[in-house]
């Protein structure tokens, strides 16, 4: 993405679990001293996102989704990742069995292929995103860890998903998006500018420069 599209003046609205908008589930600037559980991926938005929470004075704490990804060689160094970032505390939750469950209950339903612009969509992204909000937050609700923040930008669906789902499981949850907060985009808002930061704070990250995009399997 872009570094400038980045910059463009974040929304500043959240939704609630009936579907209206609040002026006061979202946080639009970091909450200092505050717990901060980060739906953390290992990836550089989320690494990133940590280690530059911390280092502003939050407390955060990282939960990883095993969603059983083909590309994850070690899901156990992921929250070791975390704790080397300034993670409070983190935790690996299993979602393999729930991802199974809905997956399941989408093909039975025949709500597994959508159709967007005359082209097939298979919901595998947004089953992913329904498990992942919600299990990750009940077990942010178990440590009384009760503001939610991930990587997800505010131009793409996952944003809204994460909203959604998170308040489902936890109505007094608010909302810290780092691509919400100006003073996060100022700093850090590109990839390169992110993994500029990581190397400058003694962090070798695996992902180049010069990657200009993450993948989601």
């Amino acid at each position: 993405m872009h570094k400038n599209a980045l910059k463009q003046k974040p929304i500043s609205l959240s939704v609630n679990q009936a579907g209206f908008y609040s002026m006061t589930t979202i946080l639009k600037h970091l909450p200092a001293g505050q717990r901060i559980g980060i739906a953390f991926s290992g990836g550089l938005d989320t690494s990133a996102a940590l280690l530059w929470m911390r280092q502003k004075g939050a407390v955060p704490y990282a939960y990883t989704a095993n969603l059983g990804q083909p590309d994850e060689d070690d899901y156990d160094a992921i929250p070791r990742r975390a704790m080397e970032y300034g993670a409070e505390n983190a935790r690996l939750i299993d979602c393999r069995k729930q991802l199974v469950a809905e997956g399941i209950a989408a093909i039975q339903c025949g709500a597994f292929h959508n159709t967007t612009g005359g082209l097939t969509y298979f919901n595998t992204t947004p089953l992913g995103r329904a498990v992942t909000g919600t299990m990750l937050v009940a077990a942010m609700k178990e440590d009384g860890v009760n503001i939610w923040g991930d990587g997800s930008t505010y131009k793409g669906n996952d944003i809204e998903r994460f909203y959604r789902y998170g308040l489902l499981t936890n109505a007094e949850l608010q909302i810290y998006k780092p691509w919400l907060d100006t003073d996060f985009i100022d700093e850090l808002g590109g990839r390169h500018e992110m993994s500029e930061f990581m190397i400058a704070c003694g962090f070798d990250y695996k992902m180049s420069v010069e990657k200009a995009y993450s993948t989601d399997s």
